[in-house]
């Protein structure tokens, strides 16, 4: 542990310019990790060890700076950033990350540029695609991902086959899906949306990621049908499915729907529940504090998870806009952790560089520093401002983004990504790489022939010679030229994700705790053990849209739930190797 040197901030949560000057100095230090910007550099790209969706998160967060401090210091460099890696097609697909990129990386940019959208950021130039329109693009493309094969539905948590993974279903690439489209509903108005929503909350309930509890679980490997569950909970997870919840109160308010606005209500109170009891260290709501239970109280949360915190922060603050009753316990969790956050920013050159570790350290730097500690400090700061901030906007409030419902529908890699540059290999482009590989191996053969002719030999003797040089194998390599090869099996190149042992930390090896309840660590919930009968499901009758054609305009006497409103459901989770 490293010594408290100085106290560099002196908070205070109820006046805005100390969170403003607080603020200002932590996004200062936070951007001073970033480099996209500069000539040479990649725009939207933190630098190693962050992997790609860290930058979708970073933009988020600055974009959630200016939203609270009026600051645009740094608006231009988080429009350039969320441009340049929209990709060919417009979806966060970008040629140099889709290969080995995961349904959650690429949510997680939805996520930035939805936030862009209701917070009415700075509009891109007219020539580039609305904010509005690149969320709608991530969904339509991981609408299309939706499998009902194993487990019955859900997204699994990467694109593509060879990537570690693929054979896994989590609960944040379900809450980063579940979080757009509900966040989208609203925004649109759009029920097929809603639908979409309500058919992922389900699912996560029907494969008990998310428990009677609202307890959310990391996730599940497909080859036992998702049976068997990785019980770990990481605080990004159950924040997701926390704002999608409360777009789906404003929804159901906006559409007059009575029943899904209370049921709706009760999820957001029982995920909050939740969030309070698992990710807040303390003995009641007046002195808890946000902490990461899965890893942060033994030293093993990996570059991923020191900024889930962030997002936790980010979310539970948003939430209050649209579920008002829950203000005055989620500012004064916030404000506790804002507190304990910016105690312990004494860190590096400047003393005020922050640690991880907010809770239960007395205010001592925890000797750590990076984008996740710092992003995290900041957005908890920075939600302390959230009573005094404008509402988010619809198309109905003043939303000036531009939208695109078919958005990302002609992007034919969205599932296949043979096809996604280079289009489908004909009959024809087999015969014709046959007939250029012949004609280089005879180019070979004669440049071979020439260099061994000796001159003093006669042509019969050169022959000969030639003859015996040449392999039976080379002759081999003409004919396999005109054999069609077989699909190469999955190969292991994404490098990120754990596939098969998800219980070890990835920097250290060492395992990471089962799971916690009420600070203390616990071989297996009782939740997950004795699972409750639910009461209550959601409408199981949702269509499944065309990303290609624009969705059909709202019914305003849709239902989107049928059943009891004590069904509840649960999310995913991001760890690398």
């Amino acid at each position: 542990m490293v010594a408290n040197l100085v106290a560099s901030y002196e908070l205070d949560i109820e006046s805005a310019s100390s969170i403003k000057d607080v603020a200002k100095q932590m996004a200062q230090d936070l951007v001073s990790f970033y480099n996209g910007n500069e000539p040479g550099q990649t725009p939207g790209l933190l630098p190693q060890p962050y992997y790609w969706w860290e930058g979708g998160a970073f933009m988020g967060a600055l974009i959630d700076y200016w939203y609270y401090t009026g600051d645009t210091t740094y608006n231009d460099i988080t429009q350039q950033g969320l441009l340049h890696q929209v990709g060919p097609y417009n979806d966060y697909m970008p040629p140099n990350q889709t290969l080995t990129e995961g349904n959650d990386d690429q949510g997680f940019w939805g996520m930035a540029v939805m936030t862009a959208a209701e917070y009415k950021f700075q509009d891109p130039p007219s020539d580039q695609p609305g904010w509005l329109a690149l969320a709608q693009a991530v969904f339509n493309t991981q609408a299309a991902r939706w499998e009902e094969e194993h487990c019955n539905g859900g997204l699994r948590w990467q694109i593509f086959t060879w990537n570690n993974g693929y054979n896994y279903k989590n609960s944040i690439s379900q809450a980063c899906f579940f979080n757009i489209a509900a966040r989208l509903a609203l925004y649109t108005g759009n029920s097929t949306y809603a639908d979409w929503a309500v058919r992922t909350w389900d699912w996560m309930v029907n494969v008990k990621f998310i428990d009677h509890n609202y307890r959310v679980y990391d996730g599940a490997h497909i080859d036992d049908n998702c049976t068997t569950i990785t019980p770990y909970e990481f605080s990004y997870n159950i924040g997701a499915f926390l704002l999608g919840s409360a777009a789906m109160v404003a929804y159901s308010n906006n559409t007059n729907q009575a029943g899904d606005t209370d049921m709706w209500r009760e999820r957001v109170d029982g995920l909050l529940n939740s969030t309070e009891d698992i990710f807040f260290f303390g003995n009641e709501t007046s002195n808890r504090i946000m902490i990461e239970i899965a890893c942060e109280p033994v030293n093993l949360c990996d570059t991923d998870q020191l900024s889930f915190k962030a997002y936790l922060s980010r979310w539970m603050a948003a939430t209050t806009k649209w579920a008002p009753w829950t203000f005055d316990r989620i500012k004064t969790l916030l404000g506790n952790s804002a507190l304990a956050a910016a105690k312990q920013c004494t860190g590096g050159d400047n003393h005020r560089m922050c640690g991880l570790k907010w809770a239960n350290n007395s205010g001592v730097w925890d000797g750590s520093t990076g984008v996740g500690q710092q992003m995290a400090a900041m957005e908890v700061v920075l939600a302390n401002m959230i009573q005094q901030a404008e509402p988010p906007v619809t198309n109905e409030t003043g939303g000036t983004s531009t939208g695109n419902p078919s958005a990302g529908g002609s992007d034919e890699g969205r599932i296949d990504p043979n096809g996604r540059y280079y289009g489908p290999v004909s009959t024809g482009d087999r015969a014709g790489a046959a007939i250029c590989t012949i004609v280089v191996i005879l180019s070979c053969l004669a440049g071979l022939a020439f260099m061994m002719m000796d001159e003093t030999k006669s042509p019969a003797d050169n022959w000969a010679s030639v003859r015996s040089t040449a392999s039976a194998t080379t002759w081999a390599s003409l004919l396999a030229a005109f054999t069609p090869a077989k699909k190469e099996s999955a190969i292991d190149e994404k490098g990120k994700g754990v596939a098969m042992d998800r219980s070890s930390s990835t920097e250290t090896g060492e395992k990471i705790p089962t799971a916690y309840a009420n600070g203390k660590l616990q071989k297996r919930p009782d939740s997950m053990q004795q699972p409750e009968k639910m009461k209550r499901a959601s409408a199981p009758g949702v269509l499944y849209p065309i990303p290609d054609r624009p969705t059909p305009a709202v019914n305003k006497n849709h239902r989107m739930s049928t059943n009891s409103i004590e069904q509840k459901a649960s999310v995913l989770k991001k760890q690398r190797s």
